[in-house]
């Protein structure tokens, strides 16, 4: 019998802090499924829910100020467990008749949490030696904790810091154990969904995979499938999800636009039309994209002007395609996050995302998304559970427009063809060196500038390309990897001699922010 991935739940809602997506990854790594939602869910959606516990998250304002987010009153009454996070254990703090205030001496970044009274189940191996440290970000403090309440920790600043009421499963934590910088946070979240809500820990690459495949099988039934796809992770791992549910009801179309990476196009035939047998129909559009490319600068247009040639192409292919029902997407849940805050203005980190909204009017497809409940990381896990090739799977993340967005300026086929060499020798040696796996993206980027040079006995005047390379573990804020001198130098020296047309490589040193990780 199919397990039911869903039955057990956590309801994570969002006060705005920059870190909830954490919260939400952190408990699905724990192997629990999890929702985030708007911190004024109203009460019957979270009672339909029927979560199994609840998380408060962080947030900005503070609790006393008129209008202050918070929740609905009963939401502490429905007899599941609750963890307030900083935001989150104030109002909780707050409701209960406890005391917040503005704190004497702010907090923000590293402290060591002091273990004091009976830390409890919750806590369990977090303490070494009686303290432990933790990341804090908060410019308010409970002064005065609610009857039934305990006091768990402590810092130097803050003489609350954990609380807990154990009968009524009632926790409130002031640090972020969401976050790297609280080392044993993770173990603290994963004690929380485990021990104290009672979860088993079902939601797993092999059970998600199963509860997938039934869904779409449900969802589908007879009718035919198109799925446009790019090479990337979520595309092709959608597609392998599909074709694992509904075999040859899957057609692919794959759009070659001229911007792909070094031998891409045959990897993706290759990996899907050879090895796993999918039906893929490879669109030759190189000329057509460089064509409409031509003589344009402006980078939003540019990805205008790619993106809306991509849906023209794939609408004209995909009417070739008899009796197709359904077009598949590789939405992922953070983009269904971030789509919802754009919407409902709560969201402090928001953006809009073309997998999600919908359909043109134009076209009469249905919308199947199989990975719209997952995170990369679990994307990933679940590409690999389907035999996708590890590199594949692994790969660091390509913009829709593809070198389209790395290449400054007006996109050339000569631009392209060098961009193309020298991010391959770029990334093949990040691999020989063993430095790709620790990098969270690297790629070469082409500038449009000439500079002068000197190869043998004669001057050149040639073109600049730039190396990028990022740590993160979000893509909200990144920096830059510090990669040896001496691996800098090779790389320069075979971009330089290998690759005709460059005769200078530069390193790029800049954090996000102020930078982004994209040049464009």
């Amino acid at each position: 019998m199919a397990t039911d991935i869903h039955s057990q739940k956590i309801l994570i809602l969002d006060f705005g802090s920059q870190y909830t997506q954490l919260i939400a990854r952190r408990v699905r790594e724990a192997h629990v499924y999890c929702e985030l939602h708007p911190f004024d869910m109203d009460l019957s959606a979270i009672r339909a829910f029927n979560p199994t516990g609840i998380i408060l998250s962080g947030g900005p304002k503070s609790v006393y100020e008129p209008g202050a987010p918070a929740v609905a009153e009963e939401l502490f009454e429905l007899g599941v467990p609750v963890l307030g996070i900083c935001y989150g254990m104030q109002l909780m703090s707050r409701h209960f008749g406890g005391e917040v205030v503005p704190a004497g001496k702010r907090e923000f970044g590293h402290a060591d949490l002091l273990s004091c009274g009976r830390p409890g189940t919750l806590f369990d191996g977090f303490f070494v030696e009686g303290k432990s440290p933790v990341w804090m970000s908060h410019g308010d403090h409970v002064a005065r904790v609610p009857d039934g309440f305990e006091v768990v920790a402590q810092t130097a600043n803050a003489p609350v810091c954990a609380i807990q009421d154990v009968g009524r499963r009632l926790y409130g934590v002031q640090f972020h154990p969401e976050v790297n910088h609280t080392p044993r946070g993770e173990q603290l979240i994963d004690t929380f969904v485990r021990a104290i809500c009672g979860c088993s820990g079902q939601w797993t690459p092999g059970h998600i995979i199963e509860d997938a495949v039934a869904r779409i099988r449900c969802q589908v039934g007879g009718d035919r499938v198109i799925l446009g796809l790019s090479g990337g992770v979520d595309s092709s791992v959608a597609a392998a999800l599909i074709h694992r549910a509904i075999g040859d009801q899957l057609t692919c179309v794959f759009v070659d636009n001229g911007l792909l990476r070094l031998g891409e196009g045959d990897q993706v035939m290759a990996t899907f039309a050879e090895n796993l047998g999918v039906k893929v129909i490879r669109i030759d559009a190189e000329q057509r994209f460089l064509s409409a490319l031509a003589g344009e600068s402006d980078p939003e247009k540019k990805r205008k002007i790619i993106g809306g040639l991509f849906v023209d192409i794939f609408e004209e292919e995909s009417n070739r395609i008899e009796d197709a029902r359904w077009l598949a997407q590789g939405t992922i849940y953070p983009d269904v996050i971030e789509s919802a805050g754009a919407k409902t203005g709560k969201a402090h980190n928001i953006k809009s995302h073309h997998n999600v909204g919908g359909l043109p009017d134009y076209m009469k497809l249905k919308l199947l998304e199989p990975l719209r409940e997952l995170f990369k990381d679990e994307v990933r896990a679940i590409g690999e559970e389907l035999g996708l090739p590890r590199q594949m799977v692994w790969r660091h993340p390509f913009p829709g427009p593809g070198l389209g967005v790395r290449i400054l300026g007006e996109v050339k086929k000569e631009y392209a063809d060098i961009l193309r060499r020298a991010d391959a020798i770029y990334i093949e040696e990040l691999y020989a060196a063993g430095h790709y796996d620790r990098i969270s993206q690297a790629f070469a980027v082409f500038l449009p500038v000439k500079s002068v040079g000197v190869m043998g006995d004669g001057r050149t005047y040639e073109y600049v390309v730039a190396l990028r390379a990022v740590e993160t573990r979000d893509f909200m804020t990144a920096g830059w990897y510090p990669l040896p001198f001496e691996d800098m130098a090779r790389i320069s020296s075979r971009i330089i001699n290998e690759v005709k047309g460059v005769n200078r490589v530069v390193y790029d040193i800049s954090s996000k922010p102020p930078a982004t990780i994209e040049w464009e």
